[in-house]
């Protein structure tokens, strides 16, 4: 399938004499006087947007950028997508936009749709409730759910996850950069390590298939001294969305409620529709957002089983629940999907975007190993192989580099030495080509500035 109509172009263009044209320097400018500083992601890639399209991003200055974070994990099938996915919200903003939690065919069908697209033999074993705009909100809403169904107040997190920014998504993040700044978080949180298999927290060798994470979680269950109560529930990414580690296959304790976080791993963005049906477990709660949005609209609600049912009327409120838009481009996600036959595409380039960065292993010597999942790649960077130290320094200095030649990533993982690549579900091999391309060569780039300082 071609899918080169829906870019703006298959490769980046930087046309101005720096990166920053004259345009982009007045806006990137006025707006630092007039709107507050609570950006990040304009501290790495200072942009201003004007036409994106696809996988490529052109700002006011006519410069063209390989989007290879969409947009923030948010795009699955391409910014704008006008073809296909947009002529449904140009359909359904003239006819309903705002429903509350009223039923309307439209979001009838999409739950029926988001049911179908689960295993078989659990089908009929959930439910679906939209919440807010966020995946903030899902896990806002899911925290509630779960201590109202036990009955208990303590949550079990796990290290380096993360839920986003409002009070109980940053309680079970685990950035103490962040906690250290806000006081008062919900309480009874505790965390356990996660199973990082490159960075095994007990010391064990890669693949060694001994998973004392698991085991010591089970232990602080059984141990009355862990000093620990049993939680109402625990909340853990099958994929974690920072650092691209992936759970191990064992199946969790089933007297909590188990929450899947897939706010970064739903909508086919890890191969399968949701990233818990690559494992062996079968979560309590799913919370689902970022990629339902189809081409950037908030959308963001829980998928969970009929016996957790708890609450009553109001017990939860949002107002945007019920965003009708929103809800219609989740459709016309899904239809573009079959039509295109997207998920033999993800197939075929995903591997083929793994093997190009995987062949890079060989290449520098900073590459310590590379992590993926269907479109959730993270390439982790180490000063050498053997002490597998982390190398954020010489990944930033890689940054900065694609970045002047057009191509947009971001830094992650538990040290900022991960390079963190969400290629959108549609990007094709030329776009894959072109953007591997930029990272050899600000790779060579930065091994020369590196050498010349004789940092390592």
């Amino acid at each position: 399938m071609n899918l080169s109509k829906f870019h703006l172009s298959e490769q980046a263009n930087i046309s101005t004499p720096q990166v920053l044209g004259c345009k982009s320097i007045i806006l990137l400018s006025f707006q630092q006087k007039i709107e507050g500083r609570i950006f990040s992601y304009l501290k790495n890639m200072p942009i201003s947007i004007k036409r994106p399209k696809g996988s490529i991003i052109k700002d006011v200055d006519g410069n063209h950028f390989i989007d290879s974070f969409s947009g923030c994990d948010v795009l699955n099938v391409g910014h704008c997508n006008e073809q296909h996915v947009f002529e449904y919200v140009s359909s359904q903003h003239k006819e309903l936009i705002h429903a509350l939690g009223f039923p309307t065919d439209n979001k009838v069908n999409l739950i029926v749709e988001i049911l179908a697209h689960l295993p078989n033999e659990i089908q009929s074993q959930y439910k679906i409730v939209f919440g807010g705009p966020t995946g903030s909100d899902a896990v806002e809403t899911v925290i509630k759910l779960a201590k109202i169904k036990i009955g208990r107040s303590g949550v079990l997190a796990f290290s380096g996850g993360y839920y986003g920014m409002t009070s109980g998504a940053h309680a079970v993040s685990s950035d103490t950069a962040f906690m250290g700044r806000i006081t008062l978080l919900i309480p009874d949180v505790h965390f356990v390590p996660y199973g990082y298999c490159y960075r095994c927290p007990f010391d064990k060798e890669a693949n060694s298939f001994d998973i004392d994470c698991v085991k010591h979680f089970e232990r602080l269950q059984e141990n009355l001294h862990s000093g620990i109560k049993t939680p109402a529930a625990i909340i853990i990414e099958p994929l974690q969305g920072e650092g691209r580690n992936m759970l191990p296959k064992e199946v969790y304790p089933k007297k909590i409620v188990v929450i899947f976080d897939e706010t970064q791993s739903d909508f086919l963005r890890a191969a399968s529709f949701l990233e818990f049906m690559n494992t062996e477990a079968i979560p309590n709660i799913i919370t689902f957002s970022e990629e339902f949005g189809g081409i950037g609209f908030p959308l963001s609600g829980l998928i969970y089983r009929k016996d957790i049912e708890a609450w009553t009327s109001g017990a939860h409120i949002d107002t945007f629940r019920g965003n009708q838009v929103s809800i219609v481009v989740a459709r016309g996600a899904f239809s573009f999907i079959e039509k295109y036959n997207i998920i033999k595409h993800i197939s075929d380039i995903s591997s083929y975007l793994f093997e190009k960065l995987e062949k890079l292993k060989d290449q520098p010597p900073f590459i310590g190993d590379v992590r993926a999942r269907g479109m959730m790649i993270g390439v982790e960077f180490v000063l050498d192989k053997f002490s597998k130290r982390p190398y954020s320094q010489f990944l930033k200095t890689i940054r900065a580099s694609c970045f002047q030649r057009g191509l947009l990533f971001e830094v992650r993982g538990l040290y900022y030495n991960v390079m963190h690549i969400i290629p959108l579900l549609i990007t094709t091999h030329k776009i894959t080509d072109r953007a591997k391309g930029i990272m050899r060569l600000s790779t060579e780039e930065s091994m020369w500035q590196f050498e010349e300082l004789k940092v390592y």
